[in-house]
């Protein structure tokens, strides 16, 4: 069987997923640029967890650059391709918006460039529940309009789904989207609220909640999300109404709202301390919900995440406590 391409591997759901399609038996190609918008030790020791299977290749490289890309395509001989590569963060691309740009917008058409070239079977890419914007409408439903990104990061993440349609309509390549709802876990970034609550929760120190704590997110842990994007593999999109074009769109998340004070105060009882809330108006380029709907997911693959917030920050706790053991990573 041929290897399965992933795209950002040394990142926090790229590591997840490579290494469940390496837990199955499967070949898996992974590649990074190792970009160091946050800690690379943290990126090179997922790399080391995946270097421990027989059965993985790293590749270094930028998707940006369409040579080096092109040739990975080339000789890689993957005619299955996850993409999970992209510059992420709200906040952050509106400091730096050519990060976007030249990782979401550049990288991913090179992806779908070496897709095209290698008639690759299947190409699923990340999304995001950013597309939606500051909707009202809850849940969201993948045939909501999204036509109102309320920052550059869900722009470039909309602007995927059309570049993907219009591949899959011309070349008939195969493509799915998937619109991933806040991911939490081992892992994790620690540019997101979970790893950020718990260093400074567990060191006395204040931390930042916007909104006054009332916003509200579609948690989605980890493994819910590896799921959904490996049941998912094998299920080729159908022809889609508008345009018969071999193109899909799923949402994934854990189709409840929580408020974030309310993850904060399961957070405070599984460290076993309180928070310190500094509380801040909502920020620019955030919305006030997300909820997903995910009748189309349950649907096209019978599944549907259902871990509790409070079973997975236990596991991602005691992930963060073994990794940052007495403060030697901290």
């Amino acid at each position: 069987m041929s290897p399965v391409l992933v795209t950002g591997a040394a990142g926090f759901i790229g590591m997840h997923v490579a290494r469940r399609l390496l837990e199955d038996g499967r070949r898996v190609i992974g590649v990074d640029k190792l970009d160091p918008y946050y800690d690379v030790s943290l990126k090179e020791a997922r790399l080391t967890e995946l270097a421990a299977y027989a059965q993985f290749r790293f590749e270094r490289l930028d998707l940006a650059d369409a040579h080096a890309c092109q040739a990975l395509f080339a000789s890689c001989g993957a005619r299955e391709v996850i993409h999970l590569a992209a510059q992420a963060g709200v906040r952050y691309s509106l400091v730096n918006p050519q990060a976007y740009a030249q990782a979401n917008l550049v990288g991913f058409l090179n992806v779908l460039e070496g897709c095209r070239a290698q008639a690759v079977q299947h190409l699923i890419y990340a999304s995001t529940s950013s597309v939606y914007g500051a909707s009202e409408r809850l849940p969201f439903v993948e045939s909501d309009r999204v036509d109102h990104p309320v920052s550059l990061y869900a722009a470039t993440k909309k602007a995927n789904e059309l570049m993907a349609h219009s591949y899959s309509h011309l070349f008939r390549l195969p493509t799915t989207g998937l619109r991933f709802f806040t991911v939490y876990g081992p892992w994790g970034r620690p540019d997101m609220a979970p790893m950020l609550f718990t260093k400074a929760m567990l060191a006395g120190e204040p931390i930042t909640v916007f909104s006054h704590g009332e916003l509200q997110r579609d948690f989605t842990y980890i493994d819910d999300i590896v799921e959904g994007v490996v049941r998912l593999l094998p299920v080729l999109p159908a022809p889609c109404p508008e345009s018969a074009a071999p193109y899909a769109v799923y949402n994934i998340g854990n189709h409840q709202a929580l408020r974030v004070k309310d993850f904060i105060a399961t957070l405070e009882s599984v460290l076993g301390c309180r928070a310190i809330c500094d509380y801040q108006p909502m920020q620019p380029g955030d919305v006030p919900a997300t909820f997903a709907e995910i009748s189309r997911l349950q649907a096209a693959v019978g599944f549907s995440p259902s871990t509790t917030l409070r079973e997975g920050l236990e596991r991602f706790v005691a992930w963060y406590r073994s990794y940052y053991a007495q403060g030697a990573r901290a």
